[in-house]
């Protein structure tokens, strides 16, 4: 039996990710001794909620572009279902909310799936920023109405727009690079997933300065260096998958990961606002979708300006 098919680019990165995923579970035993036991269990359920996410993006990116596409319409669709639960909508909102949901967020995943790239680029910021508003205020409901177009522009930028960016990174065509462009996708997850385990990992450890915490209280200084450059480290020994030199690797993956942190820290705040814990319960350990998109959503528009701009 030939054994081409298990040393393919994307099979070789996902063995990069389970060899991850092990020394996290090393990683974990080894600090079992050291951190509270409710902290412990709660970093054991994330490693092993990793295991299963993992297997099924496996899945969905060997299945190709357009059904990667329509995972991560689901997941716009999902994170943004749970962006609307928090949000002060009123009745009159509803015409707004159902053209986001039904009309804007479709045609955006449309427009990446068919390359339209200037449609992709404006659908949201541009057609969907000044639609809302008019479809709101022709319902004559004045009360709370900035505060009510803005979380639903809000919404759509971040649930919809941002990361729309994911999949758009497939109609990316780089001179003389030799993997295909799903492992460019699968680099971005694994260098930005590895910074948020890491952070946690790295403040359970030495954590003492807390970052920002009246944001997100477990955050602390020491975990964001050390989870940032961890995960800086783990992209440039990735190089060889990436169309870049290894210095642009390093650089790349600081600038998203710096941006997975802003990510985290915004939405954290949005929940604290709100009062909620998390965005949802659907994967134990990790709440909703918006819990484990908030670090993908601010990188992957940066990350992709990045290629557009080097290549």
């Amino acid at each position: 039996m030939s054994l081409d098919p298990f040393l393919t680019p994307t099979a070789l990165v996902c063995y990069a990710l389970f060899a991850l995923l092990g020394v996290a579970e090393i990683a974990a035993i080894r600090l079992k001794s050291k951190i509270e036991p409710a902290s412990w269990d709660n970093l054991r359920a994330r490693i092993r909620s990793w295991w299963v996410m993992i297997f099924v993006f496996g899945t969905i990116f060997w299945l190709g572009r357009g059904v990667i596409t329509l995972f991560f319409a689901f997941c716009s669709f999902a994170a943004l279902r749970e962006f609307a639960t928090v949000t002060h909508t009123r009745r009159a909102d509803h015409s707004a909310l159902v053209l986001a949901f039904w009309l804007i967020l479709p045609l955006q995943y449309l427009a990446v799936y068919m390359d339209w790239a200037l449609m992709a680029l404006l659908m949201i910021p541009l057609y969907a920023f000044i639609a809302l508003p008019v479809i709101t205020v022709l319902k004559g409901e004045v009360s709370g109405f900035l505060n009510r177009v803005s979380e639903t522009q809000w919404g759509l930028m971040i649930c919809v727009y941002f990361v729309s960016h994911i999949p758009a990174l497939l109609s990316l065509k780089i001179p003389d690079y030799s993997f295909s462009a799903i492992t460019l996708i699968t680099w971005l997850i694994l260098v930005v997933q590895a910074s948020d385990v890491l952070q946690y990992v790295w403040g359970k450890a030495l954590g003492k300065t807390l970052l920002a915490p009246k944001v997100s209280p477990s955050k602390t200084v020491e975990g964001l260096v050390g989870g940032v450059l961890s995960a800086t480290l783990i992209g440039v020994i990735l190089t060889p998958i990436t169309p870049f030199t290894a210095l642009m690797a390093g650089l790349t993956a600081f600038a998203v990961c710096v941006m997975g942190v802003f990510g985290g820290l915004i939405l954290s705040a949005i929940k604290r606002d709100r009062g909620v814990k998390d965005w949802g319960h659907l994967i134990r350990g990790h709440g909703g979708f918006l819990d484990r998109l908030d670090s993908l959503v601010f990188s992957a528009p940066i990350y992709l300006h990045l290629l557009l701009g080097s290549f």
